[in-house]
């Protein structure tokens, strides 16, 4: 009888995986890194981010867009964009930019970071910004700051008509524009449109005011983007086949527009179950655009892509210890982490976001349906099959041989949300944060980014 937590996985999913295996001790390895000798070595909770990983997305969305380009015949140029919002760490943007990514912004701050990678020397003035997002007056005086420090490549992306007004205000040399499409909203979505970007009736009009007030802008993008991210839904292609309507209408009265922007939100992996055909919606993707502007009698636009989820996604994860198992009732049995859901994975309760969560250690043991509780006293810090669509089952737990777990591909907007080393609910801090590479010979190596957070940074805060 197969009763082994081993067992379950096996007989449920393929197995092993390209990501996972396991060490000589039959524990849980990610990437070949293994994950009790970290445990043993730094404690828990314990957040480790795997910079290879970045890179290596980066290179596989760019030869996916290659290939396509070859064999579709189309003539143009792709570039990727690394959106920063996703996290802003200087480990993340210099692994992206080294891989070749361009940039992608959506606040003031965020000029910041890419005036401090030029000082640095991390990147040059050819560097690609595109800057989205509602702006103030702080961000386009951050962005006409760049223009004047040489970047030659800087493309803000227009969402209103009040921020046409603060262009005319604040620049006065030459620079290229974008266009945010305002797509409409997927049907279960509480509201109709978009609040971002300019409706696409609108766009048309939109242009030929924005060539009549502000001279000095040359429209060179349309940007395109859904909330859904790029699926293969008919929503989805309703929405592309729409703004490659308003392109071709667009390019034929504006002879500066050359690039379309189709956003971003490519999925990770969050399943061992995950299936998702990449090369596929690629091809399909650059094949309806590629269709279109021929019949409509349209030169091929550049494309750009803003991925921030898939660039940095996969790169992190979470890994706890299982302190106490609390039985409730006769069927619910909690078994308590070390940390909070609510501090270190805030997507789990926030919006319910589903992860990769395996056992780190304890395979061939007999296995046990659980929920997984949080150590704050919120109802909502916990991470279960009422929130997510699977049960948990986990190896069985005893008070003498301890067990841990790990949460995978957590690597984008955890940090973001929680407020990196901030004042987090009930107080729980921050846990330690390690980074690992690997050295020009292919070994790991490993760093310690930030100690767990101690009460005396959170009382500062707090004003004690």
């Amino acid at each position: 009888m197969k009763i082994q937590y081993l067992d379950l996985i096996d007989q449920t999913f393929e197995w092993p995986q390209e990501e996972f295996g396991f060490d000589d001790q039959g524990s849980l390895t990610f990437h070949e890194i293994e994950l009790m000798k970290l445990i043993k070595e730094h404690g828990t909770p314990l957040k480790f981010t795997y910079l290879p990983k970045i890179s290596q997305n980066i290179h596989r969305a760019r030869k996916w867009f290659d290939d396509a380009m070859k064999r579709l015949d189309y003539n143009a140029e792709y570039h990727y964009c690394y959106v920063t919002k996703s996290s802003h760490f200087n480990f993340v943007l210099e692994a992206a930019v080294k891989a070749g990514a361009h940039i992608e912004t959506s606040s003031p701050f965020d000029l910041d970071i890419v005036m401090s990678l030029y000082k640095q020397g991390k990147i040059d003035t050819s560097k690609r910004i595109i800057c989205n997002g509602f702006k103030k007056e702080e961000y386009i005086r951050n962005i006409n700051s760049l223009v004047k420090a040489g970047f030659t490549e800087i493309i803000p992306i227009l969402d209103n008509d009040h921020e046409t007004k603060l262009f005319q205000k604040y620049v006065s040399a030459p620079m290229d524009v974008g266009i945010r499409i305002a797509s409409e909203e997927e049907p279960k979505f509480e509201f109709y449109t978009s609040r971002l970007g300019i409706g696409y009736k609108r766009i048309l009009p939109f242009y030929n005011e924005l060539k009549e007030s502000n001279p000095n802008l040359s429209l060179r993008m349309l940007h395109f983007f859904v909330n859904t991210g790029i699926r293969d839904t008919a929503y989805y292609w309703n929405e592309l086949s729409k703004t490659l309507k308003v392109y071709c209408d667009l390019k034929r009265i504006c002879p500066t527009l050359d690039s379309l922007n189709i956003g971003g939100g490519f999925p990770i992996k969050n399943s061992l179950a995950f299936e998702y055909d990449y090369e596929y919606i690629i091809g399909a993707i650059l094949e309806q655009i590629k269709s279109v502007c021929e019949a409509e009698g349209v030169p091929l636009p550049h494309i750009y892509t803003e991925f921030g989820s898939f660039t940095v996604g996969e790169s992190g994860g979470m890994l706890y210890k299982i302190l106490y198992q609390k039985q409730q009732n006769d069927r619910e049995s909690w078994n308590m982490i070390d940390s909070s859901f609510m501090t270190t994975l805030p997507d789990s309760w926030a919006i319910n976001r589903r992860f990769i969560m395996l056992p780190v250690n304890g395979w061939n043991r007999e296995y046990e349906r659980v929920f997984l509780g949080g150590l704050t006293c919120d109802s909502d810090d916990y991470y279960n099959s009422e929130q997510h669509i699977n049960a948990i089952y986990l190896p069985k737990f005893s008070k003498v041989k301890d067990l841990y777990i790990g949460f995978f591909n957590t690597g984008a907007y955890q940090d973001s949300i929680g407020g990196y080393g901030g004042v987090h609910h009930c107080l729980i801090p921050g846990p330690k944060h390690i980074l690992i590479d690997r050295d020009d010979d292919g070994n790991l190596v490993t760093e310690v980014f930030s100690e767990e957070q101690k009460s005396k940074s959170m009382l500062k805060l707090l004003g004690y």
